[in-house]
């Protein structure tokens, strides 16, 4: 009676490194390891990307490759070196050339495998911005936008709002207010590169919170807002709690850094004793005044002039 051959188990390091290994050239992210200027794995995304196929591969290829000129190839990688070395990621966007010669611009965000070792192994996870970028550089973008969240800005806010203040349509309309509790501590500790990557990532978090047709902008430094349509001054401060709970829960990690923050919000209903855009964020902002005031982290009503309604938080 003949008996099986027994099989070795592979060992829980080759498994993972398989399994991560699998996930790299199958998942839907154009993704690459890069050692010593050359690529090393990359997914099929990342060759699709760049205009590789099945029968070409950038594995194994120098990182010169994707790049226009020697002159931005070398400035990147020494962008990238002195990133790592001060325990930051790289993140910008940059002119690539695909495989047939065509140009166009994509968002790398690199990292280094391992952050006590900056000089070696780096992830790099690139996506085309083409599209976006040239609509932020139009003129009617870059005058309605924020540039560093790409959230609207004051103005446009303002005159979205001007549309709701004073109309006889009976749709109900709320304000948020949202002021970052304590931010100057980030700037302060982790520096101003740090502050704008934190409130560009706090943008896109908001946005994620709230409805398609809410407008959300950031007015100046760390202070939001969020316009609602078609929403009482009850859902208004549903959202509002909703808000406050995601902010408390959101993580900042950018490189070696790590930080948190909380956030004190302001509700207001348009109403008629609120006859102007002014006064709609002037009962926003003195209610979340009066959160801050509480301590942070907390949601404040404005419901008539000098009273307030506080929900628990």
């Amino acid at each position: 009676m003949s008996s099986a051959t027994p099989v070795t188990p592979a060992s829980t390091e080759d498994t993972t490194s398989a399994r991560l290994r699998a996930l790299l050239v199958r998942a839907p992210t154009a993704a690459a390891f890069v050692s010593g200027q050359r690529f090393e794995v990359v997914s099929e995304e990342f060759n699709h990307l760049f205009g590789f196929g099945d029968d070409t591969d950038l594995a194994g290829q120098g990182t010169r490759a994707v790049h226009t000129t020697d002159m931005a190839h070398t400035a990147l990688h020494e962008r990238a070196a002195a990133a790592f070395a001060a325990g930051r990621p790289l993140d910008e966007e940059i002119e690539y050339v695909k495989r047939d010669g065509h140009r166009f611009w994509g968002r790398l965000q690199a990292t280094p495998v391992h952050w006590d070792a900056p000089a070696g192994e780096a992830l790099w996870i690139v996506e085309d911005v083409s599209a976006a970028r040239a609509l932020r550089l139009q003129p009617t973008w870059t005058a309605k936008h924020d540039a560093i969240t790409e959230l609207a800005n004051r103005r446009e806010f303002e005159r979205r709002l001007g549309e709701h203040v004073g109309s006889r349509r009976n749709e109900p309309v709320s304000v948020l207010w949202l002021d970052v509790d304590k931010f100057g501590e980030v700037i302060k500790d982790m520096g101003a590169e740090v502050g704008d990557h934190f409130l560009y990532g706090l943008g896109q978090m908001l946005i994620g919170k709230v409805r398609a047709s809410d407008l959300v902008a950031r007015l100046e430094e760390d202070h939001f807002a969020i316009l609602l349509p078609d929403c009482d001054q009850h859902y208004a401060q549903i959202i509002a709690e909703k808000v406050r709970s995601a902010v408390a829960s959101y993580r900042l990690r950018w490189g070696l850094h790590r930080t948190r923050v909380k956030a004190s919000l302001g509700v207001v209903q348009i109403q008629p004793t609120l006859g102007t855009v002014d006064a709609v964020l002037g009962g926003a902002a003195l209610a979340c005044t009066e959160a801050k005031a509480a301590g942070g982290d907390s949601v404040r009503v404005f419901v008539s002039a000098g009273g307030y309604e506080e929900l628990a938080g």
